[in-house]
């Protein structure tokens, strides 16, 4: 008997929609670390959050979809802003700058005083907060405009002609972008902007109009206006935006990568604090290895050194203003400062054309200790001095543009250029980039793109339980839509096609690396790269794989004689792929994120579900309609089976002590999520409202009360399950005597894409055959009946980023490889435990691995 033919979902179900639980709660999440690295530390949960901190002072949640920007129309384009009520609990007004609430006023009056300034909103932050995106340039009538985005256009689809385009290097305006607050308690870049933009609207002189006549200057006034309110570091869901680039799982960071894709800036800065004296970049090795780092080092050092003049001619000194000299790190450090990942604002910046583009730290501290001790004159004697020294790089940067501007746009066309034509990289050298002292072998960060990349259809290629699996249609189709996101050009093939000597079907999608954003294609689809041996420790984290952990299958085809003769068409969208096929009862695999959330959806409407033996979820053949409707929403398929299951599959409340990323994640797969903290443990929590406790942070078994451990270990006894991540989870599962499993830590400094072998079943069957880890853990000494569910790769399991043994030897890639990853057991209380030494909802970035904590919860439920 044949199979059926799958039946695609393009329209909701709409006789069920209202019955249904549509979208994850929003998520709240605890403030991110500080600005000051050296090395990656986990951030910390719990109940305190930004968001809560937020709501408390203002009573605002939700997160509105946001408005798309104008591409008709000349300038100037005025929108009238609703003024927020006014906030007295609004943290900027301490320091003397300006509170969130007087933004849309300013604005407005701007917006009248001047036909140079116009204000659009680009989007609205997690907590439903308007971004403003100002654009300041001489008025253009429609027809002017329709030119300029012409040339814009030209410069990215045709470079090579656009090199040669005469109109284009007398009349095509030089965007540059300023970008501001993105952490929220580093305020000053709002009020500096604001100066800039009134001065600039106002001002008589020449070199202003010609200024605007030849450029123009977007500035987003203030990218986290949650954080801004609430004096935190993180937006409402407690997410650090600057961390969130290549993921953009925040409303903000999309709308600044729109602005980005729409507006295509030559020029950028990202306005920060605190780092005494100011910190002006290109950054310390390892540079990334995608970037035309020649063209970017060029004009990246050329204009710090202007800011630096900029500030030094402020004339603050450490006597008598505790100002300390500027630091640019690339001249100034040999390490500790780099712009390897592409998560950081400037650095994905350089993937949409940025030949010149900094973060800048202020030197005064104002925030977090600081904020709460010192007099309020002294914060605000610091914070005048950040705002000026704010709007002295903005001004050197605008003077950097104004005399190269010619050369700016040129190197943009070359960066995109280059690109198109499938050229090498330059390496970086003093006779490469002229002008920029210092520069050695430890500087060169280069890739060999590859000629494409294969995105098969269908299920990709079919693996072993414990190799991985390849693609689903529902995660190739998530890659395809973020790829085109970013604005990665992919096409589809009409035919199926032989590609170095594979096979794959019609409906297969390429991305040609002859493309002006190849930068941004590879960034995003190549495994990465081992830099353990490069520099003793990274900022951040150093390994992203996208095509390696969204649990797409993703081939990489390295040379192809005689070019891409396949038949295609280009993709604005990926095709839909919800479906449900076959007769009677229907089965949802559980290996992605939007299946944990249909499934979750089904539990919440009452629908019966019964598990499978391989962990996935089988549905009864009533529930059609609603499956239907869901996988039109979700994009998930459900196919017809026989099979009976083992047990029940029930709603599950998690009881949760984690990190923002993991809130997020878990609300992103429709769980129900309760946070706990040893402070809401402390303070009494009605366990009856739990069905599993999840805890990577923020939970101390030892630190709790009597009155809280007899509670919890009430809810232990009767037979809940436990599932735990990490350090500060292996330790509560220590602390309270559930698992016999000893936790071995690796490097604390360690991070990146690791290979593992899968055991398959419930957990982790059907798994990827890499994860993510930062701060690696690993499990010896098991107990009896403790169950290996994944270990890591024998040899040297890491794939990408940076894991080095510590100083004595231990906690390596080597003495991880072959041990537990993930365990999992029956506790000594008689409930399910699952333990994870890796990361795989790390900062809700890794989407192929969601699943594995979702099994486990589920299962850790009954």
């Amino acid at each position: 008997m044949g199979i059926p033919r799958p039946v695609l979902l393009t329209t909701a179900v709409s006789a069920v929609a209202g019955a249904l639980l549509l979208a994850p709660l929003p998520a709240t999440a605890a403030p991110g670390r500080d600005a000051q690295r050296p090395h990656p530390v986990r951030e910390s949960g719990g109940p305190d959050t930004t968001a809560a901190a937020l709501q408390k002072a203002t009573g605002t949640v939700g997160t509105p979809a946001p408005p798309a920007l104008r591409k008709d129309g000349g300038y100037p384009r005025r929108t009238v802003l609703d003024a927020p009520p006014e906030n007295p609990a609004d943290k900027a007004i301490k320091l003397g700058l300006a509170p969130y609430h007087s933004l849309a006023p300013r604005l407005n009056a701007l917006q009248k005083q001047s036909d140079r300034v116009s204000v659009e909103v680009a989007g609205r932050s997690a907590a439903g907060h308007e971004l403003y995106l100002v654009t300041v340039t001489a008025p253009e009538s429609s027809r002017e405009s329709r030119e300029q985005e012409r040339m814009r256009e030209l410069i990215e689809d045709s470079p090579a002609a656009a090199a040669k385009d005469p109109r284009i290097k007398s009349s095509y305006k030089t965007p540059v972008f300023i970008n501001n607050n993105i952490h929220g308690n580093e305020w000053e870049g709002t009020d500096a902007a604001l100066k800039l933009i009134e001065e600039l609207a106002k001002a008589k002189d020449g070199r202003t109009a010609g200024l605007l006549a030849k450029n123009r200057i977007y500035l987003n006034v203030t990218a986290n206006p949650d954080g801004r309110i609430a004096g935190t570091r993180a937006n409402g869901n407690g997410f650090d935006l600057n961390r969130d680039f290549i993921t953009a799982s925040q409303p903000e960071s999309r709308a600044i990568r729109q602005i980005a894709v729409d507006k295509q800036p030559a020029v950028m800065l990202d306005l920060h604090g605190y780092v005494n004296g100011t910190l002006i970049e290109p950054t310390t090795p390892p540079h990334g290895e995608n970037y035309e780092y020649d063209l970017f080092l060029k004009n990246s050092y050329a204009n710090a050194l202007g800011m630096e003049k900029a500030v030094n001619d402020l004339g603050y000194t450490p006597a008598e203003d505790g100002v300390q000299p500027p630091v640019i790190p690339f001249r100034d450090q040999q390490e500790g400062w780099d712009d390897w990942p592409p998560i950081f604002t400037p650095q994905y910046m350089a993937f949409q054309g940025a030949v010149a583009s900094h973060t800048v730290e202020f030197p005064m501290r104002v925030n977090n200790s600081d904020y709460d001790n010192l007099p309020v004159e002294e914060l605000r004697r610091r914070s005048a001095i950040n705002t000026d020294i704010a709007g002295a790089v903005m001004r050197a940067t605008l003077d950097y543009t104004i005399d190269h501007r010619t050369s700016l746009i040129a190197d943009q066309i070359e960066t995109f250029r280059r690109g198109v034509a499938g050229e090498a990289q330059r390496p970086v050298s003093e006779e490469t980039v002229p002008g920029v002292p210092g520069i050695g072998p430890e500087d060169v960060y280069t890739t060999s793109f590859p000629r494409a990349y294969v995105i098969p259809a269908g299920g990709g290629h079919e693996v072993s339980p414990t190799e991985g699996r390849g693609s689903s249609a529902t995660a190739a189709a998530r890659l395809v839509d973020h790829l085109i996101a970013n604005d990665v050009r992919v096409e589809r093939a009409r035919t199926g096609f032989r590609l170095a000597g594979r096979s794959y079907p019609a409906g297969s999608y390429i991305v040609d690396m002859h493309q002006a954003k190849r930068g941004v294609a590879n960034v995003i689809l190549d495994e990465g790269r081992d830099i353990s041996g490069d520099v003793s420790a990274m900022y951040d984290i150093s390994g992203w794989s996208l095509g390696l952990l969204w649990g797409a299958g993703v081939d990489k085809v390295q040379k192809v004689s005689g070019g891409l003769h396949i038949p295609t068409r280009p993709v604005q969208a990926a095709s839909p792929t919800g479906a449900v096929t076959g007769h009677g009862d229907l089965r949802l695999r559980l290996d992605d994120p939007k299946e944990l959330a249909a499934l979750n959806s089904l539990l919440g409407q009452g629908v019966k579900v019964r598990r499978a033996v391989d962990g996935s979820a089988l549905v009864p053949a009533s529930a059609r309609r609603q499956a239907a409707f869901l996988a039109d929403r979700y994009g998930v398929a459900f196919t017809g089976t026989k099979e009976k299951g083992s047990g029940t599959v029930a709603r599950t409340r998690v009881a949760a002590a984690v990190t923002p990323g993991e809130q997020f994640a878990l609300r992103e797969m429709g769980f129900e999520v309760l946070p706990v903290s040893t402070a809401t443990l402390n303070a009494g929590f009605d366990w009856s409202k739990a069905d599993v406790l999840y805890v990577s942070s923020g939970l101390q078994y030892g630190a709790l009360n009597p009155a809280a451990r007899t509670a919890l270990d009430g809810f232990l006894s009767a037979g809940a399950g436990v599932v735990t991540l990490g350090s500060t989870g292996a330790a509560f599962n220590t602390a309270a005597g559930l698992l016999a499993a000893k936790p071995v830590a690796g490097n604390g400094d360690a991070n990146g894409v690791v290979r593992v072998t899968n055991a398959g079943g419930p957990i982790t069957g059907g798994a990827p055959a890499h994860t993510f880890v930062y701060s690696p853990l690993w499990f010896t000494d098991l107990g009896p009946g403790v169950r290996v569910e994944q270990s890591y790769g024998t040899g040297s399991p890491l794939v990408s980023g940076h894991w080095r043994a510590k100083e004595d030897g231990t906690g390596g890639p080597s003495a991880a490889a072959g041990r537990a990853s993930v365990v999992s057991g029956t506790s000594a209380k008689g409930g399910p435990v699952v333990l994870f030494g890796t990361e795989p909802l790390f900062r809700d970035h890794p989407k192929g691995l969601f699943s594995q904590v979702g099994r486990a919860l589920l299962g850790a439920a009954g």
